[in-house]
């Protein structure tokens, strides 16, 4: 029996291929976060990256360390510790915001990043981490 040269070459290139794009396959699970207490705990990577840049960062103009600690090995941010007031301070505001959306602007279910909301972080804010009138500013 002869078999075709071409032929053994297609079947490892595909071999090949087919080995190298399962390495490169993402895992499809949704990432688990800890300490969520107001954001849902199924977000995804993109909705709560979105939430962090463009509701926080952008509203308030400050980085990731205005609310969360320095991880405990000095490298890098510890984004479950609860160390830091101003990230208990975020998650009253999370839910002032969505208080009020749902009682004077009538939001069945009103959760931060979402683009419907009328009120957001930046209403107030406006690219200030301490907005106008706010006590212990700066």
């Amino acid at each position: 029996m002869k078999v075709n040269k071409k032929f053994i070459v297609i079947i490892m290139l595909v071999a090949i291929i087919s080995i190298s794009a399962s390495f490169t396959l993402k895992d499809s699970s949704p990432p688990h976060y800890e300490n969520l207490k107001v954001l849902p705990k199924n977000i995804s990577s993109k909705e709560l990256q979105g939430i962090m840049v463009d509701d926080f960062q952008d509203g308030l103009g400050v980085t990731c360390n205005f609310c969360h600690a320095t991880a405990k090995n000095g490298h890098g941010l510890d984004f479950v510790s609860d160390a830091k007031p101003e990230k208990e301070i975020s998650r009253a505001m999370m839910r002032m915001t969505i208080g009020i959306n749902k009682r004077y602007f009538k939001l069945k279910h009103p959760q931060i990043g979402n683009s419907n909301l009328t009120v957001t972080c930046n209403t107030c804010h406006r690219g200030e981490a301490f907005p106008d009138g706010i006590e212990g500013q700066k």
